[in-house]
């Protein structure tokens, strides 16, 4: 089982992976699934169910889907094209993309809420349509938003997850067992090990780049929101407080009265940068996923700014071990709110983030496989309810809570010597089995706890 560090890791915007960036990327792919048919289209139709259509709004998923079949792509996203583009459909109701003729599209009639019918697949799923002249279809897919920004088609989930088909990797390891079975007989540390499955695909030269400039957009979205202020879109009128905390922070240095406790305001003030930034539609990386987006920034950033002896050098091995264990959560299990709640969302990116800051704290492959199932363990059950469907509340003060629990773990991880009672494939299984448990209500539909006991209006 092979998943990239660039998988794992994407660049996109917000406020979601699974409801904004994964209905981009199926738009985009179902645009060159046209330009191979030998098919003439004039139209084209989309519909949203599950998930898609129940936080659709919210999420900004209708918007997502028609730039998408405009041809705009998460990772190269122009909001100030994006909007004169939107603004040109609403008068002419018409589309132009390269390769294909110009086609009709009404946002107001074309794009579909269907809240009643639920497609098999998985909870966010979609459907494309491409119409002749005479309004029928000649061409349809059937896209799943499986988390993260991964998009898969009816057939492609139907054929499993085992499908990775490129060449072999040196550490194919499928669970959290294997990996320190792996490690233990090869003398490698984890990021080690996924370092040579990396580089062996892509080659050094593009690793190296490539966590440099995640790591950079990271950090300058933590930047960004530190220093924005203003009222989060979508109608819930929340304030962004990144900057006001992370003020006072600052007028408290130096003072010698802060509470040793002040540390955790850092942490979460960091995460809450990002996940503000996200709420507004800004660039963020997924990690992994857009509503869990602030954990891993938030963790390294205190690593790099508040732990004496820290390195920038560490960067990539924490990028590194972090992508590891998300393969695993993501390969056994789920980190798709729709699918198992925010267990699935916040909780991998906690136990992302507690391997990888055991790993350039110094810890041992043992340590930093129960670094990640402390964090996981105590995640479990956490259920996604946003209020009114936007990534804001409770999302962007859960990131903050994540990345101090992310911290915690580690800490007490290092403070053993790896043996402890739960493995975390037990772990990753349970979280598994809780989110299969789950009632709907809970999972990212809006229709249940904090959604519908806050008043949203």
């Amino acid at each position: 089982m092979f998943l990239s560090v660039f998988d794992m890791f994407k660049v996109g915007i917000g406020p979601s992976s699974s409801h904004t960036m994964g209905p981009m990327v199926a738009a985009a792919r179902f645009l060159d699934l046209m330009r191979a048919s030998p098919f003439h289209f004039a139209g084209l139709r989309a519909s949203l169910h599950g998930s898609l259509a129940f936080t659709g709004v919210g999420h900004a998923t209708d918007r997502a889907t028609i730039l998408g079949l405009a041809g705009f792509t998460p990772q190269d996203y122009d909001a100030e094209r994006a909007e004169a583009v939107l603004a040109e459909l609403r008068e002419s109701h018409r589309i132009e993309v390269p390769g294909l003729p110009p086609l009709a599209f009404n946002p107001d009639k074309d794009m579909i809420f269907d809240y009643d019918t639920r497609l098999s697949g998985h909870a966010n799923g979609m459907m494309l349509m491409a119409t002749d002249a005479q309004g029928d279809i000649s061409l349809r897919e059937t896209y799943y938003s499986i988390g993260g920004g991964f998009v898969m088609t009816e057939a492609e989930l139907a054929a499993g997850k085992d499908s990775d088909e490129g060449a072999p990797v040196p550490f194919p390891f499928k669970s959290a067992a294997e990996m320190l079975e792996m490690a233990k007989s090869s003398g490698k540390s984890i990021a080690q090990m996924k370092r040579a499955n990396e580089e062996s695909r892509g080659g050094a030269e593009n690793l190296a780049r490539g966590t440099k400039r995640l790591w950079q957009v990271m950090n300058d979205c933590i930047d960004r929101g530190l220093s924005t202020e203003g009222i989060l879109p979508g109608g819930l009128k929340v304030k962004r407080r990144a900057k006001g905390i992370y003020d006072a922070l600052l007028a408290e240095r130096g003072q010698n009265q802060s509470a040793p406790h002040t540390i955790n305001d850092w942490m979460s003030v960091y995460a809450m940068a990002v996940n503000e930034e996200n709420a507004a539609g800004g660039q963020v990386v997924t990690a992994p996923t857009n509503g869990a987006a602030g954990v891993m920034p938030a963790t390294l950033r205190y690593y790099l700014d508040h732990v004496p002896g820290a390195s920038e050098t560490h960067i990539e091995d924490f990028l590194l071990t972090a992508a590891a264990i998300g393969g695993l959560v993501k390969f056994n299990a789920s980190i798709s709110g729709a699918e198992a709640g925010c267990q699935a969302e916040v909780g991998s990116a906690a136990a992302m983030s507690a391997a990888g800051l055991c790993a350039v704290l110094g810890g041992t492959p043992e340590q930093i496989e129960n670094a990640a199932e402390i964090a996981l363990e105590h995640h479990l059950g956490m259920t996604c309810d946003p209020v009114k469907g936007l990534v804001q509340v409770p999302c962007i003060e859960r990131n903050g809570l994540g990345a101090i629990k992310a911290v915690s773990a580690a800490s007490l991880a290092l403070r053993g010597d790896g043996t402890h009672l739960v493995p975390l494939d037990s772990c990753i299984e349970t979280m598994r089995q809780t989110g299969e448990d789950m009632s709907e209500k809970y999972k990212e539909t809006s229709l249940g706890g904090l959604a519908v006991n806050v008043p949203n209006c």
